[in-house]
């Protein structure tokens, strides 16, 4: 009985610390989970605004979003722990959100103070360039501020944005677009920066302001207070190079990587096909950076398109035929991309490049598609060419249109029905 006795006292304190133990996790769990929505509703709240690498150029009215996922680390760890709590206590992103926003001018003074600082004493500049996690985030803390400050700006920029694209009459356009305050360009940059990301046809932007001031250089428009436009056009067309470097790999998303290089086409015809940059300003070396880095990306895919598009067609020269699946996928993945290209390729500066690879692949096509369809006549019964013939046929239709595809489809249905008269 005594041996019971002693033993019992020890269980229960293992059943205890067990219990700690279980509890410590969960908490550490549910604050990670708060943490996480925390961060993804302050993201939200200037999602219209932030970019994501690679961004090689900085414009004002432009967050870079790993800058900004270091911020809120830093606001909830070392400015303004309270407000972690607070999020703790909510259920969802939305009530996050909210809480944030209401946080805002308490946090607007917290981050004043730490720049002030930051800005008379070293051992604060460097502290808060630690804490940060760097001198580039720290840099664009004082820009943070600013959105921070105008963020109720930011939400009527997105409707201001969606009404101009139904704004037909140039003059009326241009007339709202001076209506913005045009008089503190670290503000304006924000909103054109988000009005250029809801615009359907950025060139209407640039004709509209080009009608109002009665002029489309570079410096006309600097005088007027539209330079905030201009970096928002290059701004916009810089961030799709983060769209197409995600797009790696066999199955990525062709509808969005060609959007993505029809969308730099408009942004690049807007700010420099209607306004004249000047080579070795700002904006003119901007632009000329922005289109080498999208042609960077752009061309080593480009080259493979051709070969891409023999192998798929082509019975393999050793082993058995069978359908290469990922290798079709690719070629009609790269034809895509062909096309997307050809409606951009002056914004790309990939003409040279563009034309051989255009004229590479339309022969390519033309050949292998004639050896199928003469091996399909020898056996219609055959899968395998049936199948590789179907892709080559969708294939011609982006390369060469409709109407061509439609009589290759045509002349492989006429051998069909041969066959199954015969």
């Amino acid at each position: 009985m005594q041996n019971l006795k002693n033993k019992s006292p020890l269980k229960d304190v293992q059943r205890r610390r067990a219990d700690d133990e279980s509890l410590a996790k969960e908490k550490t769990e549910i604050d990670a989970q708060a943490s996480k929505m925390g961060e993804l509703a302050f993201l939200s709240i200037f999602g219209e605004i932030l970019v994501a690498d690679p961004t090689p150029i900085v414009f004002d009215g432009a967050l870079n979003q790993q800058h900004m996922q270091a911020i809120w680390i830093w606001i909830t760890r070392d400015i303004a722990p309270d407000l972690a709590q607070i999020i703790n206590d909510t259920k969802n992103e939305q009530e996050a959100k909210k809480a944030i926003i209401s946080y805002c001018p308490i946090l607007i003074k917290k981050i004043s103070k730490e720049i002030t600082l930051a800005s008379e004493k070293n051992e604060a500049n460097s502290r808060l360039t630690a804490q940060l996690g760097g001198e580039e985030v720290k840099q664009r803390l004082a820009v943070f501020l600013i959105a921070l400050r105008c963020h109720a700006l930011l939400t009527k920029a997105i409707s201001f944005g969606k009404a101009a694209n139904s704004i037909e009459d140039e003059t009326s356009l241009g007339t709202a677009l001076q209506s913005l305050p045009l008089q503190e360009p670290s503000v304006a940059a924000f909103l054109f920066q988000i009005i250029v990301g809801q615009s359907n046809n950025p060139s209407n932007l640039i004709l509209a302001v080009a009608k109002i001031i009665g002029a489309s250089s570079e410096g006309a428009m600097q005088r007027a207070g539209f330079e905030p436009l201009l970096d928002a056009l290059l701004s916009h067309a810089q961030n799709q190079a983060s769209l197409l470097l995600g797009q790696r790999g066999l199955y990525i998303d062709a509808d969005l990587m060609c959007k993505s290089i029809y969308r730099f086409h408009k942004l690049m015809h807007a700010a420099s096909g209607y306004v004249e940059l000047e080579r070795r300003a700002r904006l003119g070396k901007a632009a000329t950076e922005i289109t080498l880095q999208m042609a960077q990306i752009v061309e080593p895919r480009l080259k493979e398109v051709s070969s891409d598009v023999s192998q798929s067609l082509r019975k393999p020269r050793r082993g058995e035929d069978k359908i290469d699946a990922d290798g079709l996928l690719a070629a009609l993945n790269g034809i895509y991309l062909l096309a997307a290209v050809r409606e951009a390729k002056e914004s790309l500066a990939l003409n040279a490049l563009f034309d051989r690879i255009w004229s590479e692949t339309g022969q390519t096509l033309e050949i292998l598609i004639d050896r199928n369809l003469e091996e399909f006549k020898k056996n219609t019964n055959n899968s395998i060419v049936s199948q590789r013939l179907d892709m080559g046929i969708k294939m011609s239709q982006i390369r060469f249109g409709k109407e061509y595809a439609g009589i290759l489809q045509s002349a492989k249905d006429k051998i069909s029905r041969r066959s199954n008269e015969a």
